[in-house]
């Protein structure tokens, strides 16, 4: 390809926001040519295949980020036979996320040390490679942010902006006391 048009190519994949385009291009038309595909089709297709892809895997990353986790575990790490009494299939089943689009709650409840924030955090993973939307924090920080938020007058807003979530993790939830106007602003946040 002479410099002028791809020079012009460049600018156009930058500009259509389609950097896995510009990056592959050169090297899948020569794997093309290589493999005896001469169909643009052919061409384009990987090309295309191989954004979506990247696309994906970015958004992917966003939304982990996003979601504020403290560290990124999945359920395949989880030892199930370290607690036999945590039912596998169900928490299999969670993964599927399908109970989040019902608008259900999952409450993990028991000591400390049992998995629930592996758990939750599984969870969280699962629902961020499925698209949606999720944020993780602690029951301290979210009351703490409440109660700033409506000392500032900003409650709502910050309220709003807590509804626009798809998952919400609230972690260590009754392991800190929180006072009468925390609680009740965490209560108010939760129904």
């Amino acid at each position: 390809m002479t410099e002028a048009p791809k020079i012009l190519l460049a600018h156009h994949l930058k500009t259509l926001k389609l950097p896995t385009f510009l990056r592959e291009c050169e090297k899948v038309a020569r794997q093309c040519a290589t493999e005896g595909l001469d169909n643009v089709h052919q061409y384009l297709a990987r090309l295309v295949e191989m954004e979506l892809i990247d696309r994906e895997r970015r958004m992917i990353e966003r939304r982990i980020k996003a979601a504020k986790f403290p560290t990124a575990k999945s359920l395949d790490s989880f030892d199930f036979k370290a607690i036999p009494k945590l039912n596998k299939m169900q928490v299999l089943e969670l993964s599927r996320c399908e109970w989040i689009d019902r608008r259900e709650n999952v409450i993990a409840l028991g000591p400390s040390g049992t998995g629930k924030t592996h758990v939750a955090l599984g969870l969280g993973l699962a629902a961020c490679q499925k698209g949606m939307s999720v944020s993780f924090t602690t029951a301290a920080a979210l009351v703490n942010e409440l109660m700033e938020a409506r000392d500032e007058r900003r409650l709502l807003r910050l309220q709003k902006q807590l509804a626009s979530v798809k998952l919400r993790i609230i972690d260590e939830l009754g392991f800190v006391p929180l006072s009468k106007t925390g609680a009740e602003l965490l209560f108010e946040m939760i129904s």
